[in-house]
Protein backbone atom coordinates (compact mmCIF):
# COMPACT_ATOMS: atom_id res chain seq x y z
CA UNK A 1 0.00 0.00 0.00
CA UNK A 2 3.31 2.36 0.49
CA UNK A 3 4.37 1.56 -2.44
CA UNK A 4 1.02 2.57 -4.63
CA UNK A 5 0.52 5.58 -2.29
CA UNK A 6 4.33 6.69 -3.00
CA UNK A 7 4.11 5.82 -6.75
CA UNK A 8 0.79 7.94 -7.06
CA UNK A 9 2.30 11.03 -5.38
CA UNK A 10 5.16 10.74 -7.75
CA UNK A 11 3.69 10.14 -10.97
CA UNK A 12 1.24 13.40 -10.05
CA UNK A 13 4.46 15.40 -8.78
CA UNK A 14 5.07 14.33 -12.48
CA UNK A 15 2.01 14.94 -14.38
CA UNK A 16 2.38 18.78 -12.54
CA UNK A 17 5.88 19.09 -13.66
CA UNK A 18 5.41 18.40 -17.18
CA UNK A 19 1.92 19.54 -17.83
CA UNK A 20 2.15 16.80 -20.52
CA UNK A 21 -0.13 13.58 -21.38
CA UNK A 22 1.88 12.62 -24.63
CA UNK A 23 2.71 9.04 -24.38
CA UNK A 24 6.52 9.71 -24.24
CA UNK A 25 5.88 12.22 -20.82
CA UNK A 26 3.56 9.52 -19.45
CA UNK A 27 5.64 6.62 -19.75
CA UNK A 28 8.78 7.96 -18.70
CA UNK A 29 6.83 9.52 -15.44
CA UNK A 30 6.13 5.72 -14.85
CA UNK A 31 9.91 4.60 -15.56
CA UNK A 32 11.06 7.76 -12.94
CA UNK A 33 8.54 7.24 -10.74
CA UNK A 34 9.55 3.72 -10.25
CA UNK A 35 13.07 4.05 -10.31
CA UNK A 36 13.06 6.84 -7.18
CA UNK A 37 11.01 4.38 -5.34
CA UNK A 38 13.17 1.76 -6.28
CA UNK A 39 16.19 3.45 -5.00
CA UNK A 40 15.38 5.60 -2.20
CA UNK A 41 11.34 4.10 -0.91
CA UNK A 42 12.56 3.72 2.47
CA UNK A 43 13.53 6.99 2.28
CA UNK A 44 10.80 8.72 0.46
CA UNK A 45 8.03 11.06 2.38
CA UNK A 46 7.46 9.75 5.57
CA UNK A 47 4.00 7.26 5.68
CA UNK A 48 1.69 7.34 2.87
CA UNK A 49 -1.05 8.09 5.64
CA UNK A 50 0.75 10.47 7.12
CA UNK A 51 1.76 12.21 3.55
CA UNK A 52 -1.51 13.61 2.81
CA UNK A 53 -2.36 15.11 6.11
CA UNK A 54 -3.80 17.85 5.21
CA UNK A 55 -2.12 19.84 8.06
CA UNK A 56 1.35 18.71 7.55
CA UNK A 57 0.58 20.06 3.60
CA UNK A 58 -0.60 22.76 5.17
CA UNK A 59 2.62 23.69 7.23
CA UNK A 60 4.64 22.61 4.46
CA UNK A 61 2.48 25.20 2.02
CA UNK A 62 3.51 28.24 4.82
CA UNK A 63 7.19 26.79 4.98
CA UNK A 64 7.99 27.84 1.25
CA UNK A 65 7.49 31.23 1.47
CA UNK A 66 9.06 31.31 4.93
CA UNK A 67 12.29 29.92 3.67
CA UNK A 68 11.77 32.39 0.51
CA UNK A 69 11.91 35.00 3.56
CA UNK A 70 15.21 33.73 4.98
CA UNK A 71 16.88 32.96 2.05
CA UNK A 72 16.28 36.89 0.75
CA UNK A 73 17.34 38.04 4.33
CA UNK A 74 20.73 36.41 3.96
CA UNK A 75 21.12 37.46 0.58
CA UNK A 76 20.85 41.27 1.68
CA UNK A 77 22.89 40.44 4.49
CA UNK A 78 25.76 38.77 2.96
CA UNK A 79 25.83 41.42 -0.16
CA UNK A 80 26.09 44.32 2.70
CA UNK A 81 29.23 42.59 4.37
CA UNK A 82 30.47 42.06 0.45
CA UNK A 83 30.06 46.14 -0.13
CA UNK A 84 30.97 47.17 3.47
CA UNK A 85 34.46 46.32 4.03
CA UNK A 86 33.75 47.65 7.81
CA UNK A 87 31.21 44.55 8.54
CA UNK A 88 32.79 41.64 10.50
CA UNK A 89 33.52 38.42 8.83
CA UNK A 90 34.46 35.68 10.95
CA UNK A 91 33.83 32.53 9.23
CA UNK A 92 33.86 29.29 10.72
CA UNK A 93 32.75 25.55 10.85
CA UNK A 94 30.45 25.35 14.33
CA UNK A 95 28.33 22.14 15.69
CA UNK A 96 24.39 22.94 16.52
CA UNK A 97 21.97 20.32 17.57
CA UNK A 98 18.24 19.59 16.51
CA UNK A 99 16.09 17.85 17.99
CA UNK A 100 14.39 16.88 14.72
CA UNK A 101 14.36 13.05 14.81
CA UNK A 102 13.27 12.05 11.43
CA UNK A 103 15.96 11.49 8.21
CA UNK A 104 13.73 13.29 6.10
CA UNK A 105 13.27 16.55 8.55
CA UNK A 106 17.41 16.86 8.85
CA UNK A 107 17.81 16.55 5.17
CA UNK A 108 14.94 19.18 4.57
CA UNK A 109 16.76 21.54 7.97
CA UNK A 110 20.16 21.01 6.29
CA UNK A 111 19.21 21.94 2.39
CA UNK A 112 17.12 24.98 4.18
CA UNK A 113 20.28 26.09 5.95
CA UNK A 114 22.49 25.61 2.72
CA UNK A 115 20.14 27.68 0.44
CA UNK A 116 20.93 30.28 3.34
CA UNK A 117 23.47 32.88 1.63
CA UNK A 118 26.29 32.52 4.23
CA UNK A 119 25.77 29.16 6.33
CA UNK A 120 26.22 25.91 4.50
CA UNK A 121 25.75 22.48 5.73
CA UNK A 122 29.21 19.98 6.07
CA UNK A 123 27.74 17.13 7.44
CA UNK A 124 25.47 15.29 9.45
CA UNK A 125 26.44 13.25 12.55
CA UNK A 126 22.86 11.97 14.52
CA UNK A 127 21.44 15.50 16.10
CA UNK A 128 24.81 17.44 15.05
CA UNK A 129 25.09 19.03 11.92
CA UNK A 130 28.33 21.36 11.19
CA UNK A 131 28.02 24.89 9.49
CA UNK A 132 30.54 26.66 7.78
CA UNK A 133 29.47 30.29 8.78
CA UNK A 134 30.01 33.56 7.43
CA UNK A 135 30.20 35.17 10.76
CA UNK A 136 30.45 33.07 13.75
CA UNK A 137 28.91 34.87 16.71
CA UNK A 138 27.60 33.51 20.34
CA UNK A 139 29.88 31.45 22.59
CA UNK A 140 28.42 27.35 22.40
CA UNK A 141 26.23 25.03 20.70
CA UNK A 142 22.99 27.06 22.17
CA UNK A 143 23.64 30.06 20.89
CA UNK A 144 24.74 28.64 17.68
CA UNK A 145 21.60 26.72 17.31
CA UNK A 146 19.18 29.21 17.99
CA UNK A 147 20.92 31.68 15.83
CA UNK A 148 21.44 29.09 12.63
CA UNK A 149 18.20 26.35 12.97
CA UNK A 150 15.99 28.31 15.48
CA UNK A 151 13.85 29.74 12.72
CA UNK A 152 13.16 26.25 10.57
CA UNK A 153 12.93 23.88 13.40
CA UNK A 154 10.00 24.25 14.46
CA UNK A 155 7.93 24.56 11.38
CA UNK A 156 10.14 21.20 10.01
CA UNK A 157 8.94 19.52 13.08
CA UNK A 158 4.99 19.92 12.44
CA UNK A 159 5.68 19.01 9.04
CA UNK A 160 7.87 15.78 9.53
CA UNK A 161 7.40 14.75 13.50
Amino acid sequence: MKFIGEFIILFGVWLLLTWSLAPAQLIAGVVISLLVIGLVGDMFLFKAGRALNPIRIFWMIMYIPYLIWYIILANLDVAYRVIHPDLPIRPGIVKVKTSLTTDMAKTFLANSITLTPGTLTVDIKGDELYIHWIYVHGNNVKDWSKAIIGRFEPILRRIFE
